[in-house]
Parts: structure tokens; sequence; C-alpha cells
């Protein structure tokens, strides 16, 4: 594994999301002097916060997987999620699914729980299918994730290079890895709710299941198989955990300090430059800055580069006397539309033939239902936080006046939300923040989308954007743009992967990351 040229024993990580913490805790661990830089006044990044009149509500990410890896990260500086004040609890079910059929499944981690569970649904025949594609899913999570997920590429050729990663190559091949993900999964499934279930997630890697590659079964297994769950407080208190760890093991942390620029010398970066006038000299940067932001710093990208679908996301209350009269009463709930293939071919299309679902599948998040902490006592009443997100094209496939048509889209979500039977919701859900595909634009993502870019084969493991750039010697990048990808795991690891860049093996790696660690009992509803 190439790393950065010494000296590297002074580093600055610009950007104090969950890579740029994991990055900071790791470097700490490894003995490393390290400044992280944030120019928002909170720690986060895109699992950040939004200030609402009375309340707060996460501004990104809210599924939670593989919280091992948060561990891992608190291990690298000898703390853990306890010391850190940091509770976190398993969702039983992990979401609820509804269907435009209105019937409801739970989804859960334990076997016996999803088994009894598709057999109500149903029946027993496709509950034993279910088993089978459980461990095909898990199958391919094991091989990929120490191999091609936790693991840094010089080249292509490390895949071959390398006894085990090669042995593991195979293992997929063999498992039909490289099909299309639906196509596998509908020929072990009958039912297509149910398909729809176990291959929604490829959405998140910016591809439509019908073209995801099998090895992104990875992804549905860590969704359905080894849980979802929830940090009490909110998505939030996870990047405040990881930063209250980083100043007490000697980090510093700067928040309101947006970096306008990096000073290079014969090819290295040699200060970092704040917008009040501040520079922090560095033997090296983290940057974790997103792809369609690194020509400020002076990293170029070679390629272009095909963006994920993007997002509309509405924050706001709703009152709590409301939601408990809608037909799913959940944490996560996901609404699927009747329109399936269709619906991503509007999503995923080329340049310029994109457009917004025409029937559209949504997600709602409901975290009081999960930790009351959150409600809001108000005159009227307790009300409750919601968070509605439909999926959209970015703005290389659609490129609409957000601005413009935001607000009234929404209004329309809503009123299909009332005809499937969320009485209420178009009247009262009071909306205080609203994120379009203009949102992620202004803050620099690639083409208006938070989820970078797109997992086609190009760009995906060793072909995806490396994260020791040739531009610059001793300049490494982390977060969703680089290795090993889109989501809150990934994220975190490409943190680590990027502090081996610079300090070689970290400490904190255990296992127990593909095993699950101890958290608090499964808080079921």
């Amino acid at each position: 594994m190439r790393t950065v040229v010494s000296p590297a024993d002074r580093v600055v990580v610009v950007g104090a999301g969950l890579s740029g913490l994991a990055a900071a805790l790791h470097l700490t661990g490894a003995g490393r002097q390290v400044t992280v830089v944030e120019r928002a006044d909170h720690p986060g990044g895109r699992v950040g916060v939004y200030r609402g009149p009375d309340y707060d509500i996460d501004s990104g990410a809210t599924i939670l997987t593989v919280p091992g890896l948060i561990d891992e990260a608190l291990a690298a500086v000898g703390t853990d999620a306890e010391r850190c004040g940091l509770r976190i609890l398993q969702l039983s079910p992990a979401y609820r699914a509804r269907f435009a059929d209105d019937s409801v499944i739970g989804v859960y981690s334990d076997p016996e729980m999803m088994g009894a569970e598709v057999t109500r649904f149903c029946g027993p025949a496709e509950a034993a299918r279910y088993r089978r594609l459980r461990k095909w899913l898990g199958g391919i999570y094991d091989s990929a994730f120490p191999h091609f997920m936790d693991a840094n590429f010089d080249s292509p050729l490390d895949l071959v290079r390398d006894p085990d990663s090669r042995a593991a190559l195979g293992r997929l091949a063999r498992a039909g890895a490289f099909g299309r993900l639906q196509p596998r999964v509908r020929r072990t499934l009958r039912d297509q709710r149910l398909t729809r279930l176990f291959t929604f997630q490829a959405l998140f890697a910016g591809l439509a299941p019908a073209q995801a590659l099998g090895v992104y079964g990875a992804i549905p297994h860590m969704d359905t198989s080894l849980g979802v769950y929830y940090p009490q407080g909110g998505m939030r208190a996870i990047p405040a955990a990881l930063a209250a760890a980083f100043t007490a093991a000697g980090g510093r942390l700067e928040l309101n300090a947006e970096v306008t620029g990096i000073d290079y010398a014969h090819g290295r970066a040699r200060r970092v430059r704040t917008a009040d006038g501040r520079a922090f000299d560095c033997d090296a940067v983290v940057l974790t800055a997103d792809l369609g932001s690194l020509d400020r710093f002076g990293i170029r990208r070679l390629r272009p580069l095909r963006a994920s679908p993007s997002a509309v996301v509405a924050h706001g209350t709703v009152p709590a006397a409301v939601a408990a009269r809608w037909p799913v009463s959940a944490h996560h709930t996901i609404d699927f539309g009747s329109a399936w293939d269709h619906t991503f071919a509007e999503l995923t299309a080329g340049r310029g033939r994109g457009r917004v679902m025409s029937d559209p599948s949504l997600l709602l998040t409901r975290p009081a239902v999960t930790d009351p902490g959150l409600l809001i006592t108000r005159r009227t009443g307790p009300f409750e936080p919601l968070s509605l997100l439909a999926p959209c094209p970015n703005l290389d496939a659609a490129p609409l006046d957000w601005d413009r048509l935001g607000p009234a889209y929404v209004g329309e979500l809503l009123e299909k939300l009332e005809d499937r039977g969320y009485h209420g919701i178009s009247g009262s859900f009071k909306i205080d923040h609203l994120d379009t595909p203009a949102t992620w634009q202004r803050r620099g993502m690639l083409a208006g989308s938070p989820f970078s870019a797109a997992h086609l084969l190009r760009q995906t493991g060793p072909f995806r954007p490396r994260n020791l750039p040739r531009t610059a010697e001793n300049v490494v990048l982390a977060g969703c743009g680089t290795t090993p990808g889109v989501g809150v795991p990934t994220t975190l690891l490409s943190g680590k992967l990027a502090a081996q860049r610079i300090a070689g093996t970290v400490t904190g790696s255990e296992q127990r990351v593909v095993a699950g660690a101890r958290y608090d009992p499964t808080f079921a509803r």
C-alpha cells in the first residue's frame, strides 16, 4: 500500500464529518498531531443538525448500520461509546415497508423473527426462499467487506496480486456477484413485494436494482440482516461523540472555520488557509470535500464522473395526534408506489433525460417513535419531528429550477401521502427546512447529489476515485466520493483508510466490526 511520503507528523483534516472525524481519531491514536477544521458551528457534515424554533432535527443520514465501525474509531484513542455517553439502540423492526396494496411488512435482523414475518406476509414457502436469499446475501458481504470495502487500492491489479483478495474474488464470482442484483433476487423470491424489499437499497449506491451488480447485495445484507440502529438523541449524537473523544485525546477541533485554500510547494501541501485569515501549517492533509469541490483545493479530477440520483428532503414537525392515526407507526417507513423499474428509469436516466418520480416511493422518518425524549411540547399539544425523503434525479440528469419548484413538489408529495392514508399530513406537517438538489449544489456536491458518484463498475472499488490523488503527494481524500463509497459505514471506513495512507497500520481495527458489538437491548416497537 502506498503511503504519504514522510514527514507526516502534523495533519490537518478538512471537514468534521464522519470520515474526517474517523480519520482524525485513527491518526491521533497513531501518534500524529491532528487539527480538524470545520466550516459549520457543529461537527457532522452530512450527518448534521438543523435547529428549529424549539427543537433540533437530523439534517442528513438517518439510517445507521454496522455501528461496530463507530466502536473501531473510538477504540483508536482508547475509549468506547459508553464512556462517550453514546447509547446505540437496535431497532426492531429496522423499518416497516408499505406497498400499494396497503400490505405492511416489518424488517427484522433476527432470522427467526424475519422468517415468521415473511410467513405471515406471504406463506412458509416464501419464508424458506427468504432464508436461502439471506444466506446468499451474507456470503456476498463476508467476502466483500474485508477485501473490497475495508481495503485500500493502489491499482485494480491489487485484486489479483493478494492471495486472500484473489480467493474472495473467486468466491464472489462463483456466487454470481458480478451478475445483476435484481434478477438474482427474483430467481430466489416469488413475491415481487419482497424482491423490492431486498433490492431497493441499490439506490443508496446510485443504481437501479436491475442494473446494480450482485456484489451490492452487501448493502441489503447490512440493512436487513446486520440490523438498523439509532443513537439516542439522534444521528447527530455520533459526530458529537467522535468529536468529544478526539479532543479528549489531545486533538484540536476548529469550528466556524471555512477552508478557502491549500498552499502547495514542490508538490506538497504546506498549509491550510481559512476565511478568517488563519493558516494551519501541516505535513499532510486529509481532505473530505465533495468530489464537486476538489478543484477549489488544487486537486484535479482526471476523468468525468456520473453522479448518483439526488433527493428532496423536507424536515419539520407534525402533531403527534395526527401521526398516531397513520396506517404505519415506525421509526422508518418506506412507502412504495406501484411503479418499480419505470421509477428507477426516471431517476437514473442519462444527461437531461431524468424526471421526478411519477409514482413516488418515499421514506418517512419519525425518530420520536423510538426516542420519546424528542417529542416537542407546545401549547396545542405534543409534536414530533418528521423527515420526508423523496429520491429525485440529479442536476445533470434533470437541470430543474428547484428553488422555484421545490415547495410545490413537496406539496404534491404530501397530497400523494394523503391519498395513501396518511390523513392530515398535508395540512399539519410544518416544514422548517427543505433540501433539494439546489441545496446540495450550493454546498459543492457533485451534480447536486448528496450521494456523490454512482457505483457504476467504472466507479467502484479500485476504479473509484482513489484516496491518494496523483496531483499532491501528501493530500489524502476521505468521504463518500472516494474508497469505499456512499453510506454511513463506508464513510467511516473511508476515514480509517485515509489514516492508513498517512500512518500505515492504525489501531482499533478489531474484527468485531463484522460480527457486531455490544449494544443496548433491541428497542422493540
